[in-house]
């Protein structure tokens, strides 16, 4: 079996879990759609939206994030779950790529779905801005959860890892929600990608560090 092959076997066993259960895409969807309402009452109808609904999306995004990488790894635990797939004859970093690529494809999904109701209860036709802002948010996406499968694997041993994950995880994805924030306001004031060029480098950038450094540490960190 090849090693493409085993990432895939890992996801596609989360995958079916998640199909089970629903409880990552029902818990993230709810909260991001909990966030946008909470935004679309606050905010004063008056107001320029280019100041605050590239914060509002990011934070929705990213509590919701941190919300299903939670889950993902405690679900794994219950009944040491998580012992017997380390005890599978693959690579550590398979177990990393496989659950990593779930969480991505959770999120993804999520997004996908909550993007048009935030078009809707804001009133914005992004239909010609997608490409740009689907590029953003698939990089953006991408490093978060890069970095966010590996604390959470980090996390699931102690006491307090619903409290320990963002504390580990939010000063390290601060130039990937930057970059987000800043990259999506751009394109909501309609700039062209051009515009944008530095703040994608960074994403790219970030992607790439962290995602080969997670993939080579990982095995360090489930080791008890």
């Amino acid at each position: 079996m090849g090693f493409f092959q085993k990432v895939w076997f890992i996801t596609w066993k989360d995958v079916k879990a998640e199909w089970r259960t629903r409880e990552i895409f029902s818990s993230t969807f709810i909260f991001t759609l909990l966030v946008i309402v909470i935004f679309n009452f606050a905010l004063d109808p008056g107001a320029d939206p280019q100041t605050t609904l590239p914060g509002a999306l990011w934070i929705a995004f990213t509590f919701a994030g941190v919300l299903g990488l939670n889950r993902s790894f405690i679900l794994e635990r219950e009944n040491e779950a998580f012992q017997g797939l380390l005890l599978c004859p693959v690579d550590r970093g398979v177990i990393y790529l496989g659950k990593m690529l779930g969480s991505l494809l959770f999120m993804s999904v999520v997004e996908l779905i909550a993007l048009p109701i935030f078009m809707v209860f804001f009133n914005l036709n992004l239909l010609s801005l997608l490409p740009g802002l689907g590029l953003v948010i698939l990089l953006s996406t991408l490093g978060f959860i890069s970095v966010g499968t590996l604390f959470s694997a980090m996390s699931i041993h102690t006491k307090t890892r619903e409290v320990m994950l963002p504390v580990l995880l939010f000063p390290v994805v601060v130039p990937v929600i930057i970059g987000a924030v800043k990259a999506t306001d751009r394109i909501l004031a309609q700039k062209p990608l051009s515009d944008i060029t530095s703040w994608l480098h960074l994403l790219i950038a970030f992607d790439i560090i962290f995602l080969v450094a997670s993939f080579l540490t990982f095995e360090f960190v489930v080791e008890e």
